[in-house]
């Protein structure tokens, strides 16, 4: 039986099961059963997906990031770069401009499919982002990807709107959990990302089994994650007051990127009404703040990351640099993410932060980098489940500690321009749906 025709079964039998209401213990334990396996089946498939999706696009952006490195002139092209992006923008995306705001828009109120365009434009889109210095990220287009191959499986196989919803929601599992290698991160994210303190627990059980199936596939085809890091700092008066010293930073980091891109966007919107030039100016800020600063902050920027990680010494001007470079390359129309600069803005601000209230530089880093992106996106507990998964189980108390500080601190702006609220930051109490 093939791939889309086991979907079919599976959805046909479902549906006939659940047309007959369960009168008896026996009957409702066999529908939780089919639903079950339904949905472990559907959450695997979409983690396939999302698993060779990574690979190739993980492998590709070490390959062209390699290669501009070695080619410097790569970079004075940016303007040219930009200029293709544009017009790929305005003449082939279509809705697939909405990114990550329209996954979210579907899983809230899921009515149109997403456009089947969009994983291989965001894929060579991002590629072409990086391969001329573009200041971006990956996890945009691992969830667009992963999305947008998910909901074409979901159309093939005719899955109704209402479960629709439920299947993106494993993409975005899929998706993050195999482009980081954080599986449990990757079900956590899925499900605290569409509502903030709404964790969507019917979608559990297709989400564990994306991420972990595209987590899972991607090791197996070959592509090797950050390595881990040992993080552990004992807990006392004065580490708790740096540590939320740290988290406030971080939380303020994350509105000025937030701030900073949203302004670029603005901007560009009153005084470039043309998209297709916004990334060609955009392109040569970026070309021009590299002869001033340095050529340290373009792509993803993961020197930066690993210095501030092993425990150097961090200006405290590498972190603002950083939102500066990825704000006009993102905000600009480039394409790509903004997850993994919000990871090196984090860590640099957190190296920078932590050398003045007297905490190890790495572990400063560390928190930054998780609590910072969980601020930004709303994602405080995904992203204290990311920092155990990167840095060790021993880094539970500072890492909650850090993550719920920068979101409390981070006010009610966000990355996601989709994305619902269900709880305010003087609340504690989470709900679920």
């Amino acid at each position: 039986m093939s791939t889309p025709e086991c979907g079919k079964y599976l959805v046909r039998m479902s549906s006939k099961i659940s047309e007959r209401a369960p009168t008896t213990p026996v009957q409702r334990t066999l529908l939780y059963f089919v639903h079950t396996v339904r949905w472990i089946v559907l959450g695997g498939f979409s983690g396939l997906f999302a698993g060779c999706a990574s690979y190739v696009f993980l492998e590709g952006l070490d390959r062209v990031t390699a290669f501009r490195t070695d080619e410097q002139w790569m970079i004075y092209l940016l303007p040219i770069a930009g200029l293709v992006i544009g017009l790929s923008n305005k003449w082939l995306a279509g809705r697939s401009t909405s990114g990550n705001s329209l996954l979210l828009q579907e899983i809230h109120s899921p009515t149109r499919w997403v456009p089947r365009r969009m994983a291989p434009l965001v894929l060579l889109g991002t590629w072409w982002t990086h391969l001329f210095g573009g200041s971006a990220g990956r996890e945009g287009t691992a969830l667009q990807m992963s999305g947008s191959l998910s909901d074409a499986f979901g159309r093939l196989i005719k899955l109704q709107h209402r479960d629709r919803s439920l299947l993106l929601t494993a993409a975005l599992a899929g998706g993050f959990g195999s482009v980081f290698g954080v599986p449990f991160a990757g079900v956590v994210f899925a499900l605290e990302v569409p509502t903030v303190g709404r964790l969507r627990l019917r979608a559990l059980v297709p989400a564990v089994s994306a991420s972990f199936v595209g987590d899972a596939m991607v090791g197996w085809l070959g592509h090797d994650h950050v390595v881990r890091r040992s993080v552990d700092l004992s807990l006392s008066a004065s580490t708790l007051g740096a540590l939320i010293i740290v988290g406030m930073s971080c939380g303020i980091a994350s509105r000025m990127f937030i701030s900073a891109t949203s302004t670029m966007r603005n901007l560009g919107r009153r005084y470039l009404p043309s998209t297709v030039l916004r990334p060609v100016i955009g392109g040569a800020a970026v070309l021009g703040l590299s002869a001033l600063f340095g050529r340290d902050y373009l792509g993803l920027s993961l020197p930066l990351l690993d210095t501030a990680l092993s425990g150097a010494s961090i200006a405290l001007t590498v972190f603002a640099l950083k939102i500066v470079f990825t704000a006009i390359t993102i905000g600009t129309g480039f394409l790509g993410g903004e997850v993994t600069p919000l990871f090196v803005i984090g860590a640099t601000l957190g190296a920078s932060v932590g050398e003045l209230v007297g905490l190890p530089f790495g572990v400063a880093a560390a928190i930054g980098m998780v609590a910072t992106f969980g601020a930004a996106a709303n994602t405080p507990l995904a992203c204290t489940v990311m920092g155990l998964e990167l840095f060790g189980t021993a880094a539970i108390a500072p890492m909650a500690i850090g993550c719920l500080v920068a979101w409390v601190a981070s006010g009610s702006g966000t990355i996601y321009e989709t994305q619902r609220h269900a709880l305010r930051r003087s609340s504690t109490r989470l709900q679920h749906s």
